[in-house]
């Protein structure tokens, strides 16, 4: 008998909470970023989704505090 091993999906939408867990931030936060227009989102019906390309940029557009 053998088992296939599968590999993880690469997701291409997240829900906000999984964006609260990835930044190790609270998930109010991320509706808060969603809500000032810091963090894209789109609208499926009721749900907001994040699309990974819009988490990747808001990542990259960080900057780090002065030392």
């Amino acid at each position: 008998m053998s088992t296939a091993i599968t590999a993880p999906v690469d997701r291409l939408l997240y829900k906000p909470e999984e964006v609260a867990e990835a930044l190790a931030i609270g998930r109010s936060t991320v509706y808060e970023l969603m809500a000032e227009g810091a963090l894209q989102y789109i609208k499926l019906g009721r749900m907001r989704r994040i699309r990974r390309t819009d988490l990747e940029a808001y990542v990259d557009n960080l900057a780090p505090l002065p030392n």
